[in-house]
């Protein structure tokens, strides 16, 4: 008898989490993460002073590089696939390439 209690008492809990979704979903919908297709960041590391950023798209990019600390570096907006990067010091930085309302972010080395 005591053995079938703890059986359903069993089932009833098993249920209850069921039912009531115990998972670890959220409410909130997320945003699917996009890629910008095929892209290319070449030489990294940069040591010639300029790097060579190409898409699927090749379309206009707008360029944010950024240091360690997130502070915004450098603002540039690429028409072909050269940006110019010989004024930045040598270190280790982010960069955020926006093309068609969708953005990628790579890390990027100065030598």
């Amino acid at each position: 008898m005591k053995k079938q209690y703890l059986f359903i008492l069993a089932v009833a809990v098993g249920l209850f989490f069921t039912l009531n979704g115990f998972s670890q979903t959220n409410d909130l919908v997320l945003k699917s993460t996009l890629e910008i297709e095929e892209l290319a960041i070449f030489p990294n590391p940069v040591s010639q002073g300029k790097v060579y950023i190409s898409s699927k798209n090749n379309a206009t990019k707008q360029i944010e590089i950024y240091n360690v600390l997130g502070k915004n570096i450098l603002n540039a907006t690429l028409l072909e696939e050269e940006l110019n990067v010989s004024k930045l010091k040598a270190g280790v930085y982010i960069i955020k390439i926006t093309e068609n309302n969708v953005s990628s972010t790579r890390k990027l080395i100065v030598r």
